[in-house]
């Protein structure tokens, strides 16, 4: 017997549309490329989402066409998410950060036809329009007065988005769509390869939104004003997109600006409560910080994801500025939140140290979502905290196939590999210890890279830090450290070295330590061990001699 309940299908445009009619004046405020405020609402955003669509229509987009932005988060942007995936089509969001063979790549393989950009990659489209054939035109995120020249390929056109916007009427209506309907696209960062295509449906989009507005993740309600700094090109800005306008929570996009300066400011002058970003970009607030004796007069919450968060960022945010840093993990493949980190009842009772020990944890899995960690053999193991093991996950919003690919993705019970070594402690708290790549193997056991960076960052003369495994004659692999010093400090590799005594097994002491003056990062803000690894695959150890 089937239930007696109405069937709705779960669709991205009855976000904007709850939003527009429930929560009609609350603000979208973006800072654009040319550095001025703008000032919308959800009704705003709402009825230039339909005007779009409308004019999407005129330039022939129709059934499940590959829309691509390459954009900051902005307002236009944001119209584009819900104009887009609404009308039935597919948003796909490109990586402005990606090498032009890369997004050339990513566009000739989605297919995308069109082509919205913000004005500041005029550069960046000039290299890549030639790589494109399949690209019709490019629409420039821009006002007619601002309109740039560009230098496109034959028979590509240049368009003006607002110049679209004021020939179209606004009087499209949201389709019924099939829930299961593809909606956004989404490409991994590429560096073990070339990036792989990651197609969300609208029923993945609404569950995740749904699943990340609990309580005990993000939490978000109407009275928060939320910040996202991971970029909308990135897993959908962790969908934040999503998620505030369906509890009408206001948005600030911070557009391009992202640098401690512009954050601390923008956070103040908005009334910024909750915000979102990788730990590079909260490394750079709180240097600012530090350099200015400046406040964060409004906000309450960091969430901190993308690579592991060092604990001196989570414990000098609480104990200078009041801010309390949620550790979160996910990845594109999850649409991304997998888990976040809230305590659970039976944590009360413990010393402040051990709770902030878990605190530091990338916490439990989002309720929809599970996870386990397996051997070499996929046996499961135990969540005792300690046992390592390759963490699988499954759930509504992971992916089953990457687009193109020939073959799923996930084994036969669907759980997909992430790629992360990773222990689960009895509170089913998850930590991840590595990436499978970056893990440095010694004489047959595993040394955490991860455990290592977090203990160099909270040097007082290191910026940025980074492991990888450097050869060795008797032991395979050794840990190497490489390291950014301060602006005007100078680092001692003796006493470097020295801090790590009593905080891992002696055995995992770094042998040496390499001063840089910056490390490589990936498109998404993560540092490039790949890289890295081919920067330093010839460096010769002192101890490889013992």
């Amino acid at each position: 017997m089937l239930g007696l309940m109405q069937s709705q299908p779960l669709l991205i445009s009855s976000i904007i549309t709850h939003a527009a009619r429930h929560h009609a004046h609350a603000e979208v405020v973006s800072r654009t490329t040319e550095g001025a405020l703008h000032r919308t609402d959800y009704a705003g955003i709402e009825r230039r989402a339909r005007t779009l669509a409308r004019a999407l229509l005129r330039l022939g987009v129709q059934g499940t066409d590959r829309v691509a932005t390459l954009a900051w988060n902005g307002h236009r942007h944001l119209e584009l998410y819900y104009a887009v995936s609404g009308m039935g089509a597919v948003v796909h969001t490109v990586n402005p950060r990606l090498s032009p063979d890369d997004i050339a790549f990513v566009l000739n393989d989605a297919g995308s036809g069109l082509v919205f950009a913000d004005t500041s990659f005029v550069p960046l489209l000039a290299a890549v329009a030639p790589l494109v054939p399949g690209v019709r035109a490019f629409v420039m995120l821009a006002d007619p007065a601002e309109m740039p020249e560009v230098a496109l390929a034959p028979g590509q056109a240049l368009l003006c988005y607002e110049t679209l916007l004021a020939d179209a009427d606004e009087d499209f209506a949201w389709p019924r769509l099939d829930e299961e309907q593809a909606s956004a696209l989404c490409y991994t960062s590429g560096t073990t390869g070339r990036p792989k295509g990651v197609l969300y449906s609208h029923r993945s989009t609404l569950l995740h939104a749904y699943a990340v507005n609990l309580p005990d993740v993000f939490g978000l309600r109407s009275i928060d004003r939320v910040l996202p700094v991971v970029p909308m090109f990135h897993v959908n800005a962790w969908g934040l997109p999503y998620a505030a306008p369906m509890v009408g929570a206001s948005l600030v996009m911070p557009g391009r600006h992202l640098d401690g300066a512009s954050m601390q400011s923008l956070m103040n002058s908005e009334r910024v409560t909750m915000s979102a970003g990788v730990p590079t970009v909260w490394m750079g607030l709180l240097q600012h910080l530090r350099a200015t004796g400046g406040t964060l007069d409004t906000l309450r919450r960091l969430v901190c994801g993308g690579s592991a968060c060092p604990p001196m960022l989570i414990d000098t945010f609480a104990r200078d500025y009041g801010v309390q840093v949620d550790h979160a993990w996910g990845m594109t493949e999850t649409s991304p939140l997998g888990t976040y980190n809230t305590p659970k009842p039976g944590m009360a009772a413990l010393s402040p140290e051990d709770a902030k020990a878990l605190h530091y944890k990338q916490g439990r899995a989002v309720p929809g979502l599970d996870m386990k960690i397996v051997d070499d053999a996929g046996t499961e193991l135990p969540w005792d905290g300690a046992t390592f093991g390759n963490l699988m996950v499954r759930g509504p919003w992971v992916t089953r196939r990457y687009l193109n690919a020939d073959t799923d993705a996930t084994d036969a019970e669907g759980w997909f590999a992430t790629g992360d070594v990773a222990t689960i402690d009895p509170h089913g708290l998850m930590e991840i210890t590595d990436r499978t790549k970056d893990i440095v193997k010694s004489g047959g056991e595993w040394i955490s890279s991860i455990q290592l960076e977090n203990i160099a960052v909270a040097h007082p003369d290191v910026a940025e830090a980074a492991i990888v495994g450097a050869r060795h004659p008797k032991w395979d692999e050794r840990p190497l450290l490489i390291v950014v010093p301060k602006p005007g400090r100078a680092i001692d590799p003796a006493a470097l070295l020295a801090s790590y005594a009593g905080k891992v097994a002696k055995w995992w002491t770094p042998d040496e330590v390499v001063v840089v003056e910056q490390l490589p990062h990936t498109a998404t803000g993560k540092l490039n061990k790949l890289a890295l690894r081919q920067q330093f695959r010839d460096f010769k150890l002192a101890s490889a001699a013992d």
